[in-house]
């Protein structure tokens, strides 16, 4: 059978989102709750979402709460528009949903639109529908896809990545964002936002967006702490000179051995650090702050707007501006 075509956009779209003993609840409750929440413009439910399990019947998640699913089959999948499966924990062996991929390996076809939550991207990847394919999934598990599966190009900085007709997020709440992403791609931005609004998400984020900020990283990068109070230093001098010599200084360090050390301690050259934290400050005052972008410029280091659109654009994917729009604070 042909994958589901709704043309007119009036009659629901099914959704059905697999379940499994273990997996984790809000892969599950979360794109169900944006998924049930969307409407039409009259007021009526866009989605009918179908929780499903390979025999159906009570399936208890990570947290313990049980979920009562239905059963996969011909009847269910024959008019299945979207197919999501969930996450679990990081390191769940294939063997855990050995059954389960046969089951879903006869449906693959089905769906208009096929997509995973978290680690969820394991199981389509042991089914072989991510072959040299754009994926992502828990930053955590990223190394280990990738190494699992090589034939798949894994995007770990993503929240969710499109490729043609397959979907995967990160993990945890990013199935929410994938979620209202796909609901923005049925029915519009308007039926998006009050879906978001309604759950009251301040944030809808797009889909190049990290996974976490740029801080977060440099703390995981340093995790002794060696060069905590560097950083403390730079985030109050980033408009300052921050050539390897005036760090060193800061740092109490010879310039030679200080990048050498920082370079071991970090991962990382003290140069990209600095470009990382004057773009998270650059985020920042785009989100909280009135000020034209060529002030933020100024202020976060980079001197110019040109510098800082081509940084900020490698980082996160778009352009300041465009990151304004869609994040920044109301007009005064």
């Amino acid at each position: 059978m042909s994958r589901t075509d709704n043309p007119d956009g009036r009659a629901p779209r099914k959704v059905v989102i697999v379940a499994y003993e273990g997996a984790k609840l809000l892969d599950i409750s979360g794109p169900l709750q944006a998924f049930s929440d969307a409407c039409f413009d009259d007021g009526r439910s866009a989605y009918q979402v179908v929780l499903a399990s390979e025999s159906g019947g009570s399936v208890r998640t990570d947290t313990r709460v049980k979920l009562e699913t239905e059963c996969i089959d011909d009847t269910m999948m024959d008019s299945v528009d979207t197919l999501l499966i969930a996450g679990a924990d990081l390191i769940m062996p294939a063997a855990a949903t050995a059954s389960l991929r046969a089951t879903l390996a006869n449906y693959l076809e089905r769906p208009r639109r096929l997509g995973s939550v978290c680690t969820g991207a394991f199981v389509l990847a042991q089914l072989g529908v991510l072959d040299h394919r754009d994926v992502t999934t828990h930053w955590a598990a990223c190394n280990r896809l990738e190494q699992q599966h090589p034939a798949i190009n894994v995007k770990p900085d993503s929240i969710f990545v499109t490729s043609g007709h397959i979907w995967t997020s990160a993990g945890v709440s990013a199935g929410i964002d994938m979620a209202l992403a796909m609901i923005e791609d049925d029915l519009g931005h308007l039926a998006a936002l009050n879906v978001a609004r309604g759950m009251v998400l301040f944030l809808k984020r797009p889909g190049g967006q990290a996974q976490f900020s740029i801080e977060l990283r440099q703390q995981m990068r340093d995790a002794r702490g060696r060069f905590e109070d560097l950083h403390d230093w730079i985030r109050t001098h980033l408009d300052a000179d921050l050539s390897i010599p005036a760090l060193a200084d800061a740092a109490r360090m010879s310039p030679r051995n200080f990048a050498r050390v920082y370079l071991r301690e970090t991962g990382e050259s003290p140069a990209r650090a600095v470009e990382r934290l004057r773009i998270e400050a650059a985020r920042r005052l785009l989100e909280s702050a009135h000020e034209p972008i060529q002030v933020i410029a100024r202020r976060t280091g980079f001197g110019d707007d040109e510098r800082m659109r081509r940084a900020f654009t490698k980082v996160y994917g778009v352009a300041p501006q465009d990151y304004r729009r869609r994040f920044g604070p109301p007009k005064a």
